[in-house]
């Protein structure tokens, strides 16, 4: 999905224009690269037509994204016929994955890994008509602590942190590892760092993301007993300010500890909100997915999160059509489903992806109108118990950070209670940035509808 930025202009700078694809960690990987081709006298642009250098930062999660991406190479043709000595540049996941391929479009100038941002500015110095310029080198130690991303975001209420980077799970249908290398964590202190100067500048949120927070583990170089893990981190996060609401994503169901659950449930402004991505409702396939947890193991931690957290909101992500799923496997999701109940949920059919192990272990063999049929039935699954979800909701009150201006009416505010719940309500002179109770009066599936107390 397709980010839009907040353009910051100045005429007498080289202007470079960014568009971001995928999740969050991309985003935050779009707020570094400005950062640092900022300190190499760029500014950043909005608009396309006036840029010398147009970045895409990629995905390559599902092969839908990346066939997006080569549909605008082919627009950033377009850009290079019109304007002599524009640079078109891949950066990220899907650079990663096909390096040099990239190249032999002849539109691609700069092609550069997730781990190579600080390398920009000199590789753009290097390009020429007949040299482009490629970096794709994965490091084990490279987590951008130092760097104080740019925000690009619209509201100036939310912000991301990047509190790890990689991926060690090696899941077997997950490109991950391969496009952004093995674990590494940040250390803690920049992180906090980073949440005051937010806080300082107005922000009253921050989402702490990895690929999987709750590994997060960061020990001293010169002290063996300083060791910092996620609940003790999201611990120090939080106590920047009881005004400072804390987030998370994404937590893999087989590390979510009972130390987080309680450190969550110990501080108000740690949000009660976990995504927790399920996959599927078969021990069988979360076998093959090597997700290293059971359908037994995951409801447990379901229940445990749910008597420690009653109001704690859930969501997760869903595979449809895995290889070899039968339809009792994708019975035994739906009933997963049926049994937790969740609030939302990401729901896809399985891609396959070249060069994980499910591309060279497993054959690809569900028919693609099954794989339709069986996500149809999940989705609709989850539109119902989303609506279940939310009418549950209605009598009752939510503290509100609010994060904007309906886009459908501009006499309504929206913002998130700390389930995660968009509530859209009337403005009553309040203003972005500013918490406010309100009570739900109605919903829909997506949205509960309030009124301010």
């Amino acid at each position: 999905m397709e980010k839009s930025i907040k353009p910051l202009t100045d005429p007498s700078k080289p202007k470079v224009y960014i568009e971001t694809y995928g999740c969050q960690m991309n985003v935050n990987d779009s707020e570094v690269i400005l950062s640092i081709l900022q300190d190499a006298g760029y500014v950043l642009t909005g608009d396309i037509d006036e840029a010398s250098l147009i970045l895409a930062n990629t995905c390559s999660i599902r092969d839908n994204a990346e066939q997006r991406i080569w549909g605008r190479i082919e627009q950033f043709r377009l850009q290079k016929r019109r304007r002599a000595g524009v640079i078109i540049g891949i950066v990220g996941c899907m650079a990663e994955r096909l390096k040099e391929k990239l190249l032999d479009s002849h539109v691609v100038d700069l092609v550069a890994g997730p781990d190579s941002y600080r390398t920009l500015p000199d590789l753009i110095s290097k390009i020429t008509p007949d040299t482009p310029q490629i970096n794709v080198l994965l490091s084990h130690e490279e987590t951008y602590a130092d760097i104080s991303p740019v925000r690009m975001d619209k509201n100036g209420v939310s912000a991301f942190i990047s509190i790890m980077r990689g991926c060690n799970n090696v899941c077997s249908y997950c490109v991950v590892p391969y496009t952004r290398g093995s674990e590494r964590s940040r250390n803690p202190e920049t992180i906090v760092r980073e949440a005051e100067e937010l806080y300082a500048n107005g922000y009253r949120e921050v989402c702490l993301l990895g690929q999987n927070v709750d590994s997060y583990y960061w020990q001293d170089p010169d002290s063996a007993d300083r060791n910092v893990n996620f609940a003790a981190l999201l611990e120090m996060v939080a106590k920047v300010s009881p005004d400072l609401r804390v987030r998370f994503s994404t937590s893999h169901p087989k590390d979510i500890s009972d130390e987080v659950i309680y450190t969550m449930a110990m501080y108000d402004n740690i949000c009660k909100h976990i995504h927790l991505p399920v996959q599927s409702g078969s021990n069988a396939m979360l076998e093959k997915m090597r997700r290293k947890y059971t359908r037994e193991w995951y409801l447990e931690r379901v229940a445990k999160i749910r008597s420690v957290i009653p109001d704690c909101g859930l969501t997760t992500d869903v595979i449809a059509g895995f290889c070899g799923e039968t339809e009792q496997d994708h019975r035994d999701t739906l009933s997963l489903m049926e049994e937790v109940c969740f609030d939302g949920a990401f729901m896809f059919q399985y891609s396959e992806r070249p060069g994980t192990l499910a591309a060279r272990k497993y054959t690809d063999d569900i028919p693609t109108e099954i794989k339709t049929s069986r996500l149809n039935e999940i989705i609709a699954l989850q539109n119902r118990m989303s609506l279940e979800s939310n009418e549950r909701e209605i009598g009752k009150r939510h503290t509100v950070l609010i994060e904007g201006v309906s886009k459908r009416d501009p006499g309504q505010l929206f913002g998130r209670a700390s389930n995660n719940k968009v509530c859209v309500f009337p403005s009553c002179g309040h203003k972005t940035g500013e918490y406010v109770t309100v009570e739900v009066t109605s919903c829909t599936s997506a949205t509960l509808i309030a009124k301010t107390v």
